[in-house]
C-alpha cells in the first residue's frame, strides 16, 4: 500500500521512528537487564547466551521482550486487515496507540509503579517490546525496504552493496544514512537522558511516536502526477 503523503513527509516519519527505537532500546539495554524491546534478533543471541550462566545473560528479560513483541506484531496485523482501505486512519490509530502507550509507561515509572528492576519490570518491557511489535507491524507493509524503523542490517548492507565499490546503482544513499544516522541520535541521546531520568527516555520515544502518527494523519498528499 502507497503512503498517501508526499515523500519527503514519509521519509521524515520513518526516520523519526527509527529515532524513537534508538531512544526505547537504550532504555531496554542499558536499564531493563540487556534486552532489546525491538530488534528481535538480539533477543535470540541473548537467549543463546543465556544457556551458559557464565555470560551473566539472564532467560527472563528477552523471553519477555519477544512475548510482548509477538502481542503487539498480532495487533498491528490485526489493525493492517481492519484498517486497510483507509490508509491515514490506520497509520495514524497504530503509531497513536504505540505513543500513548509510551506514555502511560513513562507515567508508571515516573510515580513509581513500574520499576526497572524488579518483577514490575517485566511488565515494562511486555509493554514497551509490544509497541515496538505493533510499531514493525505496520512499517513493514508500508516503508521502503532501507527505512525498516528497527534493524539496520539491510539497510547497512544496500548502503555498501549499492555503492559505486558494488552494483553502482547508488539507490537513495541518503536516506540510508539518515536511517542509521536517527538510530545512532536516538540511542546516543537514549543514554545520556538515562543517568537522569528513564521515564523522561520514555515519554521523549513517545512524543517522537506522536509526531510521526500527526505527519501520516495530516500532511498533505502528494500531487498528481501530470503524466497520468
Amino acid at each position: 500500500m502507497a503512503v498517501p503523503v508526499a515523500a519527503r513527509w514519509e521519509v521524515a516519519g520513518f526516520l523519526g521512528l527509527t529515532g524513537a527505537t534508538g531512544l526505547i532500546d537504550a532504555v531496554s539495554y542499558l536499564s531493563l537487564g540487556h534486552t532489546f524491546v525491538a530488534n528481535m534478533t538480539g533477543n535470540v543471541v541473548f537467549l543463546g547466551f543465556a544457556v551458559v550462566p557464565e555470560t551473566g545473560f539472564r532467560f527472563g528479560p528477552p523471553v519477555a521482550a519477544v512475548l510482548g513483541f509477538v502481542l503487539g506484531s498480532l495487533g498491528g496485523g490485526r489493525a493492517a486487515r481492519v484498517l486497510d482501505g483507509r490508509p491515514r486512519e490506520w497509520l495514524g490509530t497504530a503509531f497513536g496507540v504505540q505513543a500513548v502507550v509510551l506514555w502511560v509507561c513513562a507515567l508508571l515509572v515516573g510515580v513509581g509503579v513500574l520499576r526497572e528492576t524488579g518483577g514490575t519490570s517485566y511488565v515494562l518491557i511486555v509493554a514497551l517490546a509490544a509497541c515496538f511489535g505493533l510499531q514493525n507491524a505496520t512499517v513493514r507493509h508500508v516503508a521502503p525496504r532501507d527505512l525498516t524503523t528497527t534493524v539496520l542490517t539491510l539497510t547497512l548492507t544496500g548502503l555498501a552493496a549499492d555503492s559505486v565499490l558494488g552494483t553502482g546503482r547508488s539507490a537513495k544513499p541518503h536516506r540510508r544514512l539518515g536511517s542509521i544516522a536517527a538510530m545512532l541520535v536516538g540511542a546516543a541521546i537514549g543514554a545520556l537522558l538515562l543517568q537522569q531520568t528513564v521515564s523522561g527516555v520514555i515519554a521523549l520515544a513517545g512524543a517522537v511516536v506522536a509526531a510521526a502518527a500527526l505527519i501520516f494523519l495530516f500532511a498533505p498528499a502528494p500531487a498528481p502526477d501530470p503524466a497520468a
